[in-house]
């Protein structure tokens, strides 16, 4: 049967290690003029503050994006809240990746797993490598100071760490008590005011994902306004989404950081028979199409189908067509 490329496509695709508390990434794919577009907001995100990875989606399938700057995106390997063993094997198995982004502040695990991991990590990259952490705001002020005072030492020195607390005073607290440089993602991702994190002096540097800041321009205009080093990051995508992530990476005129965008080693299957995998710690930039076979074999079964259609619906309802920019 040929593929309908102008229908949502709704898949449904098992992570290999539970992460951001999902076993299974789901979302929407369709292609219009200028190519592929995936549409695949949390669920925890209602359907205001989806609009914005609509106008993503819209700008894929339907605009396009800049030329690129560059041709290769240095790419992190993110290691989930796994015990040590499996970090290591991740980090081993990363396709090259000079820097890993370690998940951390994961509930019910301890200042030892944490450890464990890291040094596992730093074992793994060798002594050359950049170890970052991501608390996902999972810590308050003071165990934040404290925590990334040991985690830096075991590390063997951080990068930076992501978002360690969950508000921007508490962020810039943070920031003035520890020399480890300060990333804000959530604070801008997440915000009604991304610009409160530069006028707090709360961040040295600034994560940015395409589909929930709006697309690849919108991200752009907001990395020129804020003036600080960016990184660029997945939201968890399949490789039609993380083309968007490499469009941004390629586009901003400096990219001082490996970038986020290495995820699609953490789903079990994709929707492209050239995913966007890395070699050699990088991974080229180019624009992955969908493959019929591939997304028959991830389609969502009817009743996800049915939802996604209906939020798809909800979506467009509070964020219409001439508001998406």
């Amino acid at each position: 049967m040929p593929l309908d490329t102008a229908a949502p496509h709704v898949f449904q695709i098992p992570m290999r290690t539970r992460f951001r508390g999902i076993t299974v990434r789901e979302g929407m794919l369709w292609r219009g003029p200028a190519g592929w577009g995936e549409l695949s907001p949390f669920w925890d995100y209602d359907a205001a503050e989806s609009a914005s990875w609509l106008r993503a989606a819209r700008e894929a399938a339907e605009v396009g994006w800049p030329a690129p700057v560059r041709d290769a995106i240095p790419v992190n390997v993110t290691v989930p809240a796994v015990d040590a063993a499996t970090a290591h094997r991740i980090v081993s198995a990363s396709g090259g990746c000079r820097t890993a982004k370690v998940k951390v502040a994961e509930p019910g695990q301890s200042e030892r797993d944490e450890v464990e991991r890291l040094e596992a990590v730093r074992d793994a990259l060798g002594p050359s490598g950049a170890i970052r952490v991501d608390a996902n705001g999972g810590w308050d002020v003071d165990t934040a100071i404290a925590r990334l005072r040991v985690l830096d030492r075991a590390a063997g020195g951080l990068e930076y760490a992501e978002q360690p607390v969950a508000d921007v005073p508490g962020l810039a607290a943070v920031r003035r008590a520890t020399h480890v440089l300060i990333a804000a993602d959530e604070s801008i991702r997440r915000a009604e005011d991304p610009f409160a994190v530069v006028r707090a002096e709360a961040a040295d540097i600034v994560v940015l994902k395409v589909q929930p800041l709006g697309g690849v321009r919108a991200c752009l205009d907001l990395a020129a306004e804020v003036g600080l080093p960016v990184v660029v990051s997945s939201a968890l995508e399949t490789s039609v989404g993380l083309a968007a992530g490499l469009a941004l990476a390629a586009a901003l005129p400096e990219l001082p950081y490996a970038c986020g965008l290495a995820t699609a080693q953490l789903l079990t299957a994709d929707v492209t028979a050239d995913p966007l995998l890395p070699v050699d710690g990088q991974i080229a930039v180019r624009r992955p199409d969908a493959d019929p076979g591939l997304l028959a074999a991830v389609a969502a079964e009817p009743g996800a189908r049915d939802r996604w259609l209906a939020r798809l619906a909800e979506i467009e309802a509070v964020a219409p067509r001439a508001a998406r920019g």
